[in-house]
């Protein structure tokens, strides 16, 4: 009896979602119950679209989770490295890159409101769900008014910090075309290791030394590290 219950429910689980009854298909429960009824797995699946074969939306999704732990870990791969799931193409891989994509841009907007600088950690708040889940670094400056409040965002340079792509003509042409009064540096670390490299000290004196002559001072470099980070300032190294 067991047996025949356990091959009954193999087979609901592997009929297609619009077989199943209204109130369990994803589509329809967030119609009627509003997407906090969902959970992480129907969500993903409505992004998914279709299964494969035997395989629902849901069994591709509830898979990607299983292997990747969550939501984070999983807005951290690429469209390539989502693409070989099996079930999961390039077209499905971008729809779900996107989707993580519009979460961390909506994210950053919300900071963004008139945010004020009062120290590190509004940096690293600000700029952690924009930057942790890079697998390059990259290298950006935060522009800020005499009030110390987020104007605009500037990515400098992409790929390995050396002072050959981050030349501070680059960095204050930004801050002066913004009427910048004082900018913040920022690159990150995908190793997860905030601390700075003897190149991260030696851009940071050359970039701080232009300020002081071009009269926009820089307030602090920021190293972003997953949930880490480290600031210049707290350090005594600007």
């Amino acid at each position: 009896m067991e047996k025949e219950d356990a091959v009954k429910e193999a087979a609901y689980y592997h009929t297609k979602i619009k077989h199943w009854p209204a109130d369990d298909r994803p589509r329809e429960k967030l119609l009627l119950r509003g997407p906090a009824a969902l959970s992480d797995a129907e969500l993903l699946a409505l992004i998914i679209g279709s299964g494969s074969g035997k395989v629902t939306a849901v069994d591709l999704a509830k898979k990607l989770i299983a292997d990747h732990q969550n939501f984070s870990e999983l807005s951290k791969l690429s469209v390539d490295e989502l693409a070989r799931n099996r079930g999961l193409g390039k077209a499905r891989s971008a729809e779900i890159v996107a989707a993580f994509e519009i979460g961390r841009r909506l994210a950053r907007s919300r900071t963004a409101e008139r945010t004020r600088i009062n120290g590190p950690e509004d940096v690293a708040t600000y700029m952690q769900p924009h930057l942790a889940h890079l697998k390059r670094e990259v290298f950006e400056v935060l522009l800020l008014n005499s009030a110390n409040i987020v104007q605009k965002q500037v990515r400098i340079s992409e790929g390995n910090l050396n002072a050959s792509i981050v030349h501070p003509r680059e960095v204050f042409k930004a801050a002066i075309d913004g009427l910048a009064a004082s900018v913040i540096l920022i690159h990150n670390h995908p190793s997860g290791n905030p601390e700075p490299s003897n190149e991260d000290k030696m851009i940071t004196r050359q970039l701080v030394e232009s300020g002081r002559i071009i009269g926009i001072p820089v307030h602090d470099h920021i190293i972003i590290a997953g949930s880490a980070y480290t600031s210049f300032a707290e350090r005594g190294l600007l």
